[in-house]
């Protein structure tokens, strides 16, 4: 249509607009009727089905209640996506049609990222980033067999070390350099010191902390997910405990409840021979605060919080480590994205936490960000992606990642057995895909199809009406319903004391709905039919506005809209 004319066309809709707050117009879909869309056909209970939304137009038909009893549908209107940080508004319906739009909610506040997640964030973005840049080659080395040399106890070496949250590489004012011994050096591991750090740290605790990461979360991490490089060639990851890490924050940021601090961090830097984007330690290296009971560098750390919180730390880090090298290094691809990269990460807590049981309150140190984190998102799953870039959602955020990779692991490895899945989550290593395509190739399913499993599992797995839900639809782990109860007890009453997804029950017909629909997740809802009610129809449209107007159209097909439908009872 001429430019000319499109605006003579439109002219009369503005005015229509312009003389209300907010205007219905005309839906652009037709209303979904009985014969449209698709048809559920769920004649047991824990029958479910899927639907493609932009197959059916939004439409999906369910058949008359002949029976004498109520029945119950789960539906989660989701995106599929796997394209990073897709989303797009959504109205769902009953038939009849609401006569009001709903205006969708905003994403809840809750749950910011801290100062650590923030900065662990940067860092992966950072190598995201570098990984675009570096010249091919020269890229590091990935380890050989060659005889490493390895790091003896005393000896002195000079590192440069980041001194902001915004550390780039790239600008000398980012670095400082630290002087730092060996203090502890076993199999695995190296213990470096810094020597300008506070008194703290005596014999036996380098001792406790060495052993635990050379003996045990070392070991943990490598056969779950790979190996790391050696381009030091002296057959050991670093760690150095510094008080720069203890300064990448203040104290009032450091004490703030939403602020918080950096216990360690590893940065893909390190492993980048390339200036400008190396920070040229050309090692592998895990960075740890220092215990700082006296709050000299920033606030106060004692030697117990240390020998508590590093480790845990350390064992996220390390997987970030063993992916770069898997990705970028060995296989000259990109590294991991961040959603995917950081759920294995938060798996690599539970594995932690897991090789301390029973004692129970050893493994709540290692899980209870996991079991936080995923409350949040069980609270409001519409308002948060899983497949992200950006983590802008913060805890659950995370919360999502590491339920997506938990429930990966649970349904696609040969067994329960711990060989088993370290052997699949080695081959969302060991491979040159990422994101929704390594997913996709790890487990010989589609990605919309995993995605849809996984959105039912997350409230029927352990749904005692169930008992138990289907094989394809649980967590085999993880019992939610009974784990957040139970922990909130004996870990932290952070963690909620009951299950926190809790969808409404609502008349099937009288169904009015609206919010956003992110890239990997779903919205819940519970929809109630009467014996004897007859068909009902549910449609999931898109949901725009043009000034001060608002519409109805199909959902995109980017955002792979899909309708899964479970039947409850």
């Amino acid at each position: 249509m001429p430019k000319r004319l499109w605006m003579v066309g439109l002219s009369p809709l503005l005015a229509a607009a312009a003389c209300s707050s907010e205007r219905e117009l005309a839906p652009l879909l037709p209303p979904c009727t009985a014969a449209s869309g698709g048809q559920v056909s769920l004649t047991t209970v824990a029958a479910y089905t899927a639907f493609d939304l932009v197959q059916t137009s939004g439409c999906v038909t369910f058949p008359a209640n002949a029976s004498g009893t109520t029945l119950q549908y789960l539906l989660v209107p989701q995106s599929a996506s796997g394209t990073p940080n897709t989303s797009q508004a959504f109205n769902l319906v009953g038939n009849p049609l609401a006569t009001a739009l709903v205006a969708p909610p905003a994403p809840s506040a809750r749950g910011l990222p801290s100062v650590a997640q923030q900065y662990d964030l940067q860092l992966r973005r950072i190598e995201q980033e570098f990984a675009t840049w570096v010249p091919r080659p020269p890229r590091a080395p990935p380890r050989v067999a060659a005889a490493a040399t390895p790091v003896d106890s005393g000896r002195v070496s000079t590192f440069r070390v980041c001194k902001v949250l915004t550390c780039d590489p790239r600008k000398a004012s980012n670095l400082t350099k630290v002087t730092a011994t060996a203090l502890k050096v076993g199999q695995h591991i190296a213990i470096f010191v810094d020597n300008a750090a506070p008194p703290g740290l005596a014999k036996a605790d380098l001792d406790t902390l060495g052993t635990l990461f050379d003996m045990r979360l070392y070991e943990l991490d490598t056969l779950a997910f790979g190996a790391e490089s050696d381009i030091d060639n002296n057959g050991m990851v670093i760690v150095l405990m510094t008080g720069q890490v203890n300064a990448l924050v203040n104290d009032s940021t450091c004490s703030s409840p939403t602020g918080g601090y950096v216990a360690g961090y590893f940065f893909g830097a390190d492993l980048i021979t390339t200036p400008p984007f190396a920070t040229g330690n050309d090692g592998e290296i895990f960075y740890s605060i220092v215990p700082d009971p006296t709050g000299t560098l920033s606030c106060a750390h004692s030697v117990a919080d240390v020998r508590q919180n590093v480790p845990v730390t350390f064992v996220h880090e390390f997987q970030h480590m063993i992916s770069f090298n898997q990705h970028f290094l060995v296989r000259d691809a990109f590294p991991e994205d961040l959603w995917l990269n950081e759920g294995l990460s938060h798996y690599a807590e539970e594995l932690g936490g897991r090789s301390f049981l029973p004692d129970t309150a050893t493994f709540c140190r290692y899980v209870v960000g996991d079991l936080y984190n995923s409350s949040q998102y069980f609270a409001a799953p519409e308002s948060y992606f899983l497949v992200d870039t950006a983590g802008i959602g913060g805890l659950a955020n995370r919360g999502a990642y590491w339920l997506f990779v938990r429930f990966l692991i649970d349904q696609f490895a040969a067994d329960t057995s711990r060989a088993a899945q370290n052997a699949f989550t080695r081959t969302l290593e060991a491979t040159t895909r990422t994101g929704a395509d390594n997913v996709s190739a790890a487990t010989s399913t589609s990605f919309a199809s995993v995605l849809g499993h996984w959105a039912l599992a997350n409230y029927v797995s352990d749904l005692p009406a169930f008992s138990p839900a289907p094989d394809s639809l649980r967590y085999v782990s993880w019992l939610f319903r009974t784990a957040y109860p139970r922990f909130h007890a004996v870990c932290s009453p952070r963690i909620p004391a009951q299950f926190p997804l809790t969808p409404a029950v609502v008349t099937g017909s009288a169904l009015s709905a609206s919010g956003t629909l992110r890239a990997g997740s779903g919205a819940y809802y519970v929809a109630q039919q009467d014996p004897g009610a007859g068909a009902f129809t549910a449609q999931v449209n898109g949901f725009g506005r043009l000034l001060f107007a608002r519409y109805q159209s199909l959902l995109g097909a980017g955002l792979v809209p899909r309708l899964n439908v479970i039947r409850l009872q």
